[in-house]
């Protein structure tokens, strides 16, 4: 081998058996000739040939031989296609023969000769490309054990590639050898290491492969070895090392990266040969292109699982679960730890067994989600691992720091998880028992955190993301539903399972006054931070016109011009509905939404016929008329979005009337339930689902109302009065008498020096507590002084009302506001019984 200049890229073989020599016509180069030699040397091959149809076709011709370790072997020149050859069995069979130097016995004709080929083996593989015919390819190995079964799978392979460049010749070509060519289109390469020398023998296939011209390659193993990416040349070293047993087969599949930037999968077979009593032996070793990494039936299966089962982790939580299946029982290990790496700190996400008492002392002390002195300075092992981005495998007996002694004191494997350069966490595995490392192991250990660590990134990223789109998601819904007199509401919320899981559907709940609540639900065009950011105008808006007293088609109204006031692309549906819980009336209104469903009192269901106008934020002149019905007590009122009823393979007609049968079977005693039995088992849901349920069942303590138009006349405060006492008597709750009429006198008061327009007096009896109500035409909320002393002028009247009143304020009403009250009549018992009659509805 040469130890400078420039690497030979062949080297001379003996030559081809002379049956071989006579028919193969322009023998192979020798570059050619020493890629087919090792190649087939490798697949334990002595002589490969090919036979294929004389003329007649009653026989079958030697057209060809190549290569092999021995000149030794002959076979005939001719095989009658009847008789009892393996290559006429093969091909009157149309299947592979496999034969040890045993089985061969059987086949005496065309065996293998001189005498001492007794020993040999053979297989015969048919050359059968669709259908045609085209002859057989014996192969003779030197073997007495036959071909194991990578060697088969590697000449079925050969077998194939000789098939189709004979169908392509159709007959010999111009010049060159058909065995030869079928080598080459596998591309094949092949090479010869000898240990402790640091120099490889490459032929021209391998350097092309690698992407190395012959002339730039200078002889070394590390200038091949430096195109294999970082995270595989542990493995490939691994496989690589010359202190394994001679005849040791070794496989391995790895990436490298080509000139122009691509990066390929590479196939590695190699084994030791045995070299003299005073020499080293050399690594033979053959490289394919591959677009499958071709390992054992068991290696492939548990890498392709391996592969679909991270592709469907989503959280941290699942990445670990699935690294968990994946090495603790396929290796027997008795404990399996994954932690992430977070501002130089270890944070664990995985541990099992779960238990304390499965991990070491210093561990259990300290049980958290952090490692005990977390940061990874206090963890060596650890912290050059995950510097070098190499594995460690640290076998029984190693000392190691007391973070990490009692983990695996039969073994331990410490698997940094590279991810785009950098490391994003460790995983421990540790036996108890002596375990020893095998190549295959240490391969699919890297294979295994290579996976881990990328899945581990997106993970974190996942998290990150699902975090922000909940954080924002649960800002824009109502964080709680009022509590309703004489009602229940409840509501659902379930995002895409695709995608950014954060949309524009939306609900609310809005108690307009003690007996009057609109309920609204929406949805924003698309699911992204887009569609949630108008979700989230939109919804404040709805909420704002509502409380100021609008009726449900103006708020409806200016919450559409105000979404096309924003010039944006998206468009959104509504449904508005407004209950007067004391009546049981609703007006509903809908805009381009799915009209709501009802379920009455004896079960039965039905769609409101809703008339509506155009989704929101289309046009700004559009009309929203109103549509009222009226509701009996025990009534649920269902409303939903398209993401519940619709999808790809369910049309909508099909999932309104899926719905109703589901809310007709409910149980309405409980409206918690009967959402969740609306949702279903929520496997299907390519689009938000948004779901607002109120069941109506009346208000057991109706209120009496009175009300008194005041009009601007300088004696208006006493008539107020008058009407006030009046009613107080009439309603039996004098004992609130004085209170009541001290906040009359200041409201009205105020509402006429302070406004303009009509002002009104609402008295109404709830129980035990009167409720005085003075509305005017001005929006301004009256001012508190923020001094008051012996020389103020006014502004006592708003504290004397706070301090008679148990409980004021101001809310916006349309074209103005409300100034309220509420005193609480004090305790009688004649009065009690009196206002027990009035509110029972005896007395009116």
């Amino acid at each position: 081998m040469p130890h400078d200049g420039r690497a030979r890229t062949g080297y001379p073989v003996p030559e081809a058996s002379e049956a071989g020599t006579a028919d193969t016509g322009s023998p192979p180069t020798a570059p050619q000739a020493a890629t087919t030699d090792r190649a087939l040397t490798f697949a334990g091959a002595a002589l490969t040939a090919l036979y294929t149809p004389a003329a007649g076709g009653d026989e079958l011709q030697l057209l060809e031989t190549a290569g092999g370790v021995t000149s030794e072997y002959r076979l005939p020149q001719l095989l009658p296609l009847s008789g009892a050859s393996a290559a006429a069995h093969a091909v009157r069979t149309d299947r592979p023969l496999w034969l040890n130097a045993a089985a061969l016995a059987a086949y005496p004709d065309g065996a293998p000769t001189p005498p001492r080929a007794r020993t040999a083996s053979l297989g015969a593989l048919p050359l059968d490309p669709e259908g045609a015919r085209l002859g057989c390819l014996v192969v003779v190995g030197a073997s007495a054990d036959g071909f194991d079964d990578g060697q088969q799978r590697f000449l079925e392979r050969y077998a194939g590639a000789v098939a189709c460049v004979l169908r392509d010749a159709k007959g010999r070509p111009a010049g060159g050898s058909l065995l030869s060519r079928a080598l080459r289109g596998l591309r094949v390469g092949s090479f010869v290491l000898v240990p402790d020398t640091g120099f490889i023998e490459a032929d021209g296939a391998l350097l092309e492969l690698v992407g190395i011209t012959p002339d730039d390659f200078d002889g070394k193993a590390d200038t091949l070895l430096s195109h294999a990416l970082p995270e595989d040349m542990p493995a490939l070293m691994s496989v690589l090392e010359p202190n394994l047993h001679p005849v040791r087969r070794r496989e391995l599949e790895f990436r490298v990266r080509r000139p122009a930037g691509e990066v390929i999968w590479l196939s590695l077979s190699c084994r030791v040969l045995a070299g003299a009593a005073d020499e080293p032996g050399q690594l033979l070793g053959v490289v394919t292109a591959t677009q499958v990494r071709s390992r054992s039936a068991d290696d492939v299966s548990r890498i392709q699982w391996l592969t679909a089962a991270l592709d469907d982790a989503a959280t941290v939580g699942d990445v670990g679960r699935v690294a968990l299946a994946a090495l603790r029982e396929p290796l027997g290990a008795d404990r399996v730890a994954l932690a992430d790496v977070r501002d130089e700190r270890l944070m664990v996400t995985l541990l099992d067994p779960p238990e304390q008492d499965a991990w070491p002392e210093l561990w259990r002390a300290q049980w958290r989600s952090e490692w005990p002195d977390a940061p990874v300075s206090a963890l060596p092992t650890l912290r050059l691992a995950l510097r070098d981005g190499r594995m460690d495998l640290w076998p029984a007996g190693t000392a190691l720091e007391p973070g990490l002694e009692g983990v695996g004191p039969g073994g331990l494997a410490v698997l940094p998880l590279p991810a785009k350069g950098r490391v994003a966490g460790v995983c421990l595995v540790g036996w108890d028992r002596p375990h020893e490392f095998i190549p295959e192991e240490r391969s699919l250990l890297t294979a295994t955190a290579a996976l881990v660590g990328q899945a581990l990134k997106r993970a974190h990223a996942h998290d990150a993301e699902q975090e922000l789109a909940t954080m924002l998601q649960r800002s824009l819904l109502p964080r709680r539903l009022p509590e309703l007199p004489g009602g229940t509401a409840v509501a659902r919320y379930l995002p895409a399972r695709r995608g950014l899981q954060v949309g524009g559907d939306w609900y609310d709940v809005i108690a307009l006054s003690e007996d009057r609540v609109a309920l609204v639900i929406g949805d924003v065009q698309g699911h992204s931070a887009g569609a949630a950011t108008i979700m989230g105008q939109m919804r404040t808006a709805v909420r704002a016109y509502a409380v100021e007293g609008h009726p449900p088609d103006v708020v409806v109204s200016h919450a559409n011009r105000l979404l096309v006031g924003m010039e944006t692309d998206l468009f959104a549906t509504c449904c508005y509905v407004e209950l007067d819980m004391e009546e049981g009336t609703t007006l509903f209104v809908r805009a381009g939404h799915l009209s709501p469903l009802l379920r009455h009192p004896d079960g039965t269901t039905e769609e409101v016929l809703v008339e509506g106008g155009p989704p929101l934020g289309v046009l700004a002149e559009a009309e929203f008329p109103l549509t009222s019905v009226a509701l009996s007590p025990g009534t649920v009122l269902a409303m939903v979005t398209d993401g519940l009823v619709e999808a790809a393979d369910l049309p909508l007609d099909a999932g309104m009337e899926r719905t109703r049968v589901a809310l007709a079977a409910a149980d309405p005693e409980d409206p918690a339930k009967m959402a969740d039995a609306l949702l279903g088992d929520g496997g299907r849901r390519e689009d938000d689902v948004a779901l607002l349920l109120l069941r109506y069942d009346g208000m057991k303590t109706k209120p009496i109302r009175a009300g008194w138009v005041v009009w601007r006349l300088p004696d208006a405060v006493m008539h107020a009065r008058r009407f006030t006492a009046r009613t107080l008597r009439r309603w039996h709750v004098q004992e609130a008498a004085d209170a009541v009429l001290l906040v009359v006198s200041e409201l009205v008061t105020n509402a006429l020096v302070h406004t303009q327009g009509s002002v009104r007096l609402d008295l109404v009896l709830r129980g035990n507590r009167v409720r005085v109500s003075v509305s005017d035409s001005s929006p301004r909320a009256p001012a508190k002084p923020v001094i008051v002393d012996w020389e103020s002028t006014g502004g006592r009247g708003l504290l004397l009302v706070e301090a008679v009143s148990d409980a004021s304020g101001t809310v916006p009403v349309a074209g103005g506001k409300q100034v309220w009250s509420e005193i609480t009549v004090p305790e009688d018992e004649t009065g009690d019984r009196a206002r027990e009659a009035v509110n029972g509805g005896e007395l009116r």
